[in-house]
């Protein structure tokens, strides 16, 4: 599953140009409404496992500015079922990490060129997808970069969601355990 490393385009066309930007504003604004209500965003939690599937949407979506979403569903899978708090949990998380995968497609307005964001393209062109399913598992900021790159490079989005899911499903599942484990110790 290796990817072409040729991220080059030609010209774009209006309509392309059009997109990209507007798929940009589009996540910006998410990132800032959410970051500026996440107090609201809290709330979901009285919800079950569809707030917890919401909350795990809505904290990432946003862009290089994560909310709570792993503390979320440790403190969750200490009141709920730890695997429905899990896969509730990862399978928002990877559908919020779209908006990662769509500012990519947009056109890289996020990357910088940065040393690590030269590092998961590296690791993206080497290991490939595998890369996706690696960050997404392992709690870490570097994740919003490899969704950047997932866009940029063409990865097809199903491809994309599923190491997403697997990857995040995975990660949710050792926090919700973890959750229900602090509090079957602290009964």
């Amino acid at each position: 599953m290796r990817l072409n490393p040729a991220v080059t385009e030609s010209r774009l066309s209006r309509k392309d140009i059009l997109i990209r930007v507007i798929l940009g504003i589009g996540v910006i604004t998410l990132t800032v409404v959410l970051i500026l209500n996440r107090d609201k965003v809290q709330d979901l939690q009285r919800y079950g496992y569809i707030g917890i599937f919401l909350f795990s949407i809505l904290s990432n979506a946003t862009i290089l500015f994560p909310l709570p979403g792993v503390v979320f569903t440790t403190a969750m899978g200490a009141v709920f079922n730890p695997l429905w708090v899990a896969l509730a949990a990862g399978l928002g998380a990877a559908i919020g990490e779209i908006s990662g995968y769509l500012a990519g497609v947009s056109g890289q307005i996020f990357l910088q060129n940065t040393a690590r964001e030269q590092k998961v393209q590296a690791w993206m062109q080497k290991n490939g997808t595998w890369t996706i399913l690696l960050l997404a598992f392992i709690p870490n900021l570097l994740f919003d970069i490899a969704g950047f790159m997932a866009g940029s490079m063409k990865v097809p989005l199903w491809k994309f969601l599923l190491l997403c899911c697997v990857g995040k499903i995975g990660k949710m599942l050792v926090f919700s355990y973890l959750g229900a484990g602090i509090y079957s110790v602290t009964r």
